[in-house]
């Protein structure tokens, strides 16, 4: 497993997702509990995908402008 972001917006989190779903790459979301029981704000939760999708994920997440964690979205028209 490899980490694509570290994040603690949990809109960002969905947004990241959706796309690696809808371009068939399975995601998991590491570190979940510890933001709940430690506050959140301070434990990130990391977006993970399997080593073997890691360069296609990076680049769905580009195409689509998602690479950015501090731009905003550009969802394709």
């Amino acid at each position: 497993m490899v980490e694509i972001e570290r994040l603690s917006d949990p809109v960002r989190l969905s947004a990241l997702r959706a796309a690696l779903t809808d371009a068939g790459i399975e995601s998991f979301v590491f570190d979940t509990a510890a933001g709940s029981i430690f506050g959140g704000a301070a434990i990130r939760m990391r977006l993970m995908v399997d080593e073997d999708d890691e360069r296609q994920a990076r680049r769905v997440l580009k195409e689509l402008g998602l690479d950015d964690p501090h731009a905003p979205p550009n969802p394709p028209l």
